[in-house]
C-alpha cells in the first residue's frame, strides 16, 4: 500500500492511497470463492459453478463489496501511518476496481491546523481576592427565603401594586390588526421585574381583579422578541387574579424545615457562607483561567476548521431550543430564527474553537494526557452532582459516543491547571463586590 498526502489548505488535507494489483486480485478471488460455495445456479452442483459464470451473475456485487472491504481495511491504517486525525467525516473519491490493476482512491478531510505557539508560561494574570461579606450572606438568605415563599391570591378588593404577581389574559394588535402568535391566557407577570416590559408592567399598577384595560407599548428596536421589536403594540388585557408572595420568617424553624441537619438558623447561615465561599473560589479560578487563555490566544493567528466551528454553533442553537421546549415554547414562538442565532453564536464559537486548539497543542507539547483515573474521577464527580450512579452514567456516555468529548474537556482542564501553575498570578486586592461598587460610583460621578 502506498500513500501520498497533499495539503489543500491550512485545515484541509487529501490522502491518496494505492493498493497493489496482487492484493486486489487476492480479494476478488477470495470473494468469488465465497460466492461459489453458496451460489445456486441451475445445472451446477453447489461449489461447482465456473467463475466466468459467477462473474456474469455477481460481478457488480463483487466489485462493490471488494471496493468497500479494501477501503475499510486500508484507510484506518493509512491514517495511522500518516498520523492524520480527521475532524469530520472524510469525503471519498473512489477509483475503478479492476483485476490485475492497482486500486486507487483518495479522501479529503479537515484536520487540525499547525500552530506556532508563543510564550505560554509565566504569563501575568490577575486573580480576584475571594471575599464574602455578611451582607452578601444576608442577600443569599433572602433569595432562599423568597424561593420558599408562597403565592396567595389577594382577598381584598385592592388594586395591583409593585411586586404583585398578576395573572392575566392578553391579545396584541399592531395597526389595529391582531398578532396571532402574541396572545396568552393564565399568564403571570411580576410587576416591576421588567421580565415582560417595564411600560406594560407599570400600566398594570392600579388595576383590579376582573378589570379589562388597554395598554400601549412602544417596543425598542433591540427588544428580544423579533415580532415586537421596534413596533407600537396595543394590548387588550384582562386581570384574572392578583397574587402576593408570603415569605417565611428566617428563624430556627425555617432552618430545620430546609434540612434536618440544621438545628438552628445560625447553622444554616454558616453553611450558606461556606457554600458561597466555595462558589466564589470556583468563579474566581474560572475567570482567571479565562483571562489567561485569552492572553495566550490573542497573539496567535490561527485558521479555524469550519466543521469544529459549525459543531459549536449547532450545539448552542440546540441548547436554546431545548431550554425553550422545557418552558413550553419554541424558537418560532420566541421570535427567534436559526439564522439569527447562528450569527449571534459564531463569534463565541470561533473563540472557543481557537482556544481549544491552542490548549490541545500545549497539552501535546507538555505531554499532558487524560488517564483512565482522570476519567473515573470525572464520572464520580458527575454522579455526585446529578445524584446518579457512576456505571449507568458511563454507559450513557459510551452509548452516545460522548466519551471522546469528555476526554477533550478533561484535557483542556488539566492543561489550564498546568498553565495556572506556571503563570505569574497577581492577586487583585479588590473583591468582585467592591469592584462592582467602585464601578457604579465612577458612573455616577
Amino acid at each position: 500500500m502506498k500513500t501520498d498526502i497533499e495539503q489543500l489548505s491550512p485545515t484541509s488535507k487529501k490522502i491518496s492511497i494505492e493498493i497493489e494489483p496482487d492484493e486486489v486480485d487476492r480479494k476478488i478471488d477470495q470473494a468469488y470463492k465465497e460466492i461459489q460455495k453458496r451460489a445456486k445456479i441451475k445445472g451446477f452442483r453447489p461449489g461447482r459453478a465456473p467463475i466466468k459464470l459467477l462473474e456474469r451473475y455477481y460481478g457488480k456485487q463483487v466489485i462493490e463489496d471488494v471496493t468497500k472491504e479494501l477501503i475499510n481495511e486500508s484507510f484506518p491504517k493509512a491514517l495511522q501511518d500518516s498520523e492524520l486525525f480527521p475532524l469530520n467525516f472524510p469525503i471519498l473519491e473512489k477509483g475503478t476496481l479492476e483485476k490485475g490493476k492497482s486500486f486507487r482512491y483518495s479522501a479529503v478531510m479537515e484536520v487540525r491546523p499547525e500552530i506556532e505557539l508563543g510564550e505560554y508560561r509565566g504569563i501575568e494574570v490577575k486573580k480576584e481576592k475571594v471575599h464574602i461579606t455578611e451582607e452578601d450572606v444576608d442577600k443569599r438568605l433572602e433569595e432562599i427565603r423568597k424561593a420558599h415563599g408562597r403565592l396567595t391570591s389577594v382577598e381584598s378588593d385592592r388594586p395591583v401594586k409593585e411586586d404583585d404577581y398578576v395573572i392575566l389574559e392578553y391579545a396584541a394588535f399592531s395597526g389595529g390588526q391582531p398578532l396571532e402568535d402574541i396572545k396568552a391566557s393564565n399568564f403571570m407577570v411580576r410587576v416591576g421585574s421588567g421580565d415582560f416590559h417595564p411600560e406594560f408592567e407599570k400600566a398594570l399598577i392600579g388595576a383590579k381583579k376582573g378589570e379589562e384595560k388597554a395598554i400601549h407599548v412602544d417596543f425598542e428596536q433591540e427588544y428580544y422578541h423579533s415580532q415586537l421589536a421596534g413596533k407600537s403594540i396595543d394590548f387588550q388585557v384582562k386581570i384574572s387574579d392578583i397574587k402576593e408572595m408570603e415569605l417565611p420568617e428566617l428563624n430556627d424553624d425555617f432552618a430545620r424545615r430546609l434540612d434536618a441537619e440544621f438545628d438552628s438558623f445560625e447553622a444554616l447561615r454558616a453553611r450558606v457562607k461556606e457554600m458561597m465561599i466555595q462558589q466564589e473560589t470556583q468563579r474566581v479560578e474560572r475567570e482567571a483561567k479565562s483571562r489567561l487563555i485569552e492572553k495566550i490566544a490573542e497573539g496567535i493567528e490561527l485558521p479555524l476548521p469550519s466543521s469544529l466551528v459549525e459543531s459549536e454553533i449547532l450545539s448552542g442553537i440546540e441548547s436554546v431550543r431545548q431550554d425553550l421546549m422545557r418552558s413550553g415554547s419554541s424558537l418560532e414562538k420566541a421570535g427567534l430564527s436559526e439564522e439569527k442565532l447562528r450569527e449571534e453564536f459564531r463569534p463565541s464559537a470561533e473563540k472557543k474553537v481557537k482556544q481549544s486548539l491552542i490548549l490541545t497543542e500545549i497539552a501535546k507539547k507538555e505531554n499532558i494526557t487524560v488517564t483512565e483515573e482522570d476519567l473515573e474521577e470525572a464520572f464520580q464527580d458527575l454522579a455526585k452532582t446529578t445524584g446518579q450512579e457512576v456505571e449507568p452514567l458511563r454507559r450513557y456516555y459510551e452509548a452516545r459516543g460522548l466519551i471522546d468529548s469528555m476526554r477533550q474537556r478533561l484535557l483542556e482542564q488539566k492543561t489550564l491547571n498546568y498553565l495556572m501553575e506556571h503563570a505569574n498570578i497577581i492577586e487583585d486586592e479588590t473583591s468582585a463586590t467592591e469592584q462592582g461598587a467602585n464601578s457604579k460610583q465612577e458612573e455616577t460621578a
